[in-house]
């Protein structure tokens, strides 16, 4: 018996090991290749696709010097249109002094975020000058832009509120909206009867309600009518944001914003939301608003509570951009000539600029992908850096070249460029990707 039952013990512990490697064996592999996330599939097959039609990758050029109306890429010199200096104010020595006497004075970093490290006045004083060219209470300054928005929707939104937006607007109000939880819903491009539609029929369902929309869309070069959208956000008791990152130093006879152009009084929209990127040559973003809104923001806001303050280098330089555009109005004019001149030649060239107001910002419509991306390479080999915008950025079948138009741009470069684009979208009408690789 005894051998019987070691006969019997020794079966059992096989079985046991057995099974024990069965149950190793079908244990679920877990993911943990990051090349398996679909996002990253799909850039592999941008890739490939690109690869297949034989073009370069538009993404990621080096520049080898200061990009404004002009810069160097990969050792050659271009006439750039794929910059946001509106103004042509980056690398000026006003600008480059004020920032290095800053760094100076303050380091490189403020070390830590604002609200434990302490201020300097450097921050305030582009604060109190934001606010100054709103007529608002007063500004919080963040170290970037898209956290500008995320922050302070995510901020002042829950779940029992609602955001209304334009159906074009930023991705930083998208996260933002998603992350407050509120919920979220688009109205058609700048069609404020839409708005009105959505608010006449909800607006008793939440309790606090956003409506957000830009002074100047980055996509379309076009905005909306800001006197109708106050109208609509009084008599539904909501607020109002406007993104006027693209219309600062833009819009209005000295570039004010998109208030200033359309005359009507900045106090009576709640928020600006701007960048200080464009015209203002730096980095970082701004809610300006009334004293209480900055308030909450400056001890709620996560991604200012949490975030290392801005550089002094970098705020004391959005701080003298901004004297420099209300101390010489001729560079708002500039640009506002020069814009009015690329969109009159481009539509008398054929050209589709869409809905643009003709004012800093204006596309070519392409329309298809690949003759898309082959016309910016082609404008490229010929001195022209435009930066191709593809789907999803923009809807289908709606793929542009987009124009960032610069103060310093001369008249002759402005004919130059639409001449050039005219001739090289006429050189690829037809053009589809089996006739690329045939050539």
């Amino acid at each position: 018996m005894a051998s019987g039952f070691g006969d019997l013990l020794a079966t059992m512990r096989r079985n046991d090991g057995a099974g024990t490697r069965r149950m190793e064996t079908e244990q679920p592999k877990y993911d943990t290749e990051f090349s398996t996330l679909p996002i990253y599939q799909q850039m592999v097959f941008q890739r490939e696709f690109a690869a297949f039609a034989g073009f370069k990758n538009p993404y990621y050029r080096i520049h080898d010097e200061r990009a404004g109306a002009h810069s160097r890429i990969e050792g050659r010199p271009v006439i750039n249109f794929a910059s946001y200096d509106y103004l042509g104010l980056n690398g000026h020595p006003e600008v480059i002094a004020a920032s290095e006497a800053a760094t100076r004075q303050f380091g490189t970093s403020v070390s830590a975020s604002r609200i434990s490290a302490g201020e300097r006045q450097v921050h305030r004083d582009l604060e109190l000058a934001l606010a100054a060219n709103y007529d608002a209470e007063d500004c919080i300054v963040f170290v970037s832009g898209h956290a500008s928005a995320i922050s302070t929707i995510a901020t002042l939104l829950g779940p029992k509120d609602l955001i209304l937006h334009d159906a074009v607007i930023h991705n930083c109000i998208v996260v933002g909206a998603q992350l407050s939880g509120a919920t979220r819903r688009n109205f058609a491009h700048n069609d404020l009867d839409h708005l009105e539609a959505m608010l006449q029929g909800d607006r008793s369902r939440f309790n606090r309600v956003m409506i957000v929309s830009e002074g100047l869309f980055s996509m379309d070069g076009d905005g909306p009518d800001l006197a109708r959208l106050v109208e609509i956000k009084e008599k539904y008791g909501a607020w109002l944001m406007m993104d006027d990152a693209h219309a600062l130093g833009v819009l209005g006879k000295t570039g004010r914003g998109i208030f200033e152009a359309q005359g009507v009084d900045p106090r009576r929209v709640d928020m600006w939301l701007g960048t200080l990127s464009k015209s203002l040559v730096s980095c970082g973003g701004y809610v300006a608003g009334s004293s209480t809104l900055v308030d909450i923001l400056k001890h709620q806001a996560p991604g200012f509570v949490y975030s290392v303050g801005m550089p002094a280098g970098n705020a004391a330089a959005a701080a003298k951009a901004l004297e420099m555009m209300q101390r010489e109005p001729e560079r708002v004019e500039r640009l506002q000539s020069n814009s009015r001149a690329f969109r009159e030649q481009a539509r008398a060239a054929g050209l589709d600029v869409a809905q643009s107001w003709g004012v800093g910002v204006i596309p070519v419509i392409v329309g298809e992908t690949v003759r898309t991306v082959l016309l910016a390479e082609k404008l490229l080999a010929r001195g022209i850096n435009a930066f191709p915008i593809l789907p999803p950025g923009v809807p289908e079948k709606s793929a542009r070249l987009r124009f960032f138009i610069n103060a310093t741009h001369t008249p002759e470069e402005i004919t130059q460029t639409v001449q050039l684009v005219a001739e090289e979208m006429a050189a690829i009408e037809g053009v589809t990707l089996s006739s690329i690789r045939k050539g």
